[in-house]
């Protein structure tokens, strides 16, 4: 989780919509967002574009908007970036609350080297939690080092950070350790040149 101190984000409000008033906002350098959640309307507004393109960098971002002189908590939901140029077009943002529980999906990140000749296959790249608003977690890591052919873990068998709890089938596979197969070929054909040899040997 980030420090709070470079999650504020000052936000202004904004009452015009429309793709033309939204085109001169990034043009201007900001980008267009809409703040919804805990009953309330939704509220439109512009946000510092340098700024927040460097805090959603990270999954799951939580920012404390300053609106209109009032503090928000939001957690950044939907992202629309041009297909092309890869511009931010506008981002969701949902209100929580300290302390709230909320479900996230968290990246899984692979560490370690498995077993000399097998490769690490990712079966699923996200793992959904349970975890406190102001305490998601980066990502979850799965330890792979030594690992040999036939090692499946699954989302029952991750470590989890502190505070949160799964949300996924723990039956849903998430790592399986494999030897490609192009090295099995290989082998087979290693074997049956083999057989061909004794066979002559006869």
């Amino acid at each position: 989780m980030s420090t709070e101190t470079d999650t504020k984000v000052i936000a202004e409000l904004r009452e015009n919509f429309g793709k033309g008033f939204a085109r001169r906002l990034r043009a201007a350098g900001q980008i267009p967002a809409v703040i919804y959640g805990h009953g309330t309307d939704p509220v439109h507004v512009a946000l510092p574009g340098h700024q927040v393109g460097l805090l959603i960098r990270r999954a799951n971002a939580v920012l404390e908007l300053e609106v209109a002189g009032k503090q928000q908590l939001t957690l950044v939901k939907d992202v629309q970036k041009d297909p092309v140029h890869q511009i931010i077009e506008h981002i969701d943002l949902l209100v929580v609350k300290k302390g709230e529980k909320i479900h996230v999906d968290v990246p899984v990140v692979v560490v370690g080297e498995s077993f000399a000749g097998t490769i690490v296959n990712l079966d699923n790249a996200t793992v959904s939690l349970e975890v406190e608003a102001t305490h998601i977690p980066e990502s979850v890591e799965v330890d792979v080092e030594g690992l040999e052919e036939g090692t499946h873990i699954t989302a029952a068998d991750l470590k989890l950070p502190q505070g949160a709890s799964l949300v996924t089938e723990g039956e849903t596979l998430i790592v399986a350790i494999a030897v490609p197969a192009a090295a099995h070929a290989e082998g087979d054909a290693e074997d049956g040149a083999s057989a061909a040899d004794e066979a002559a040997a006869e």
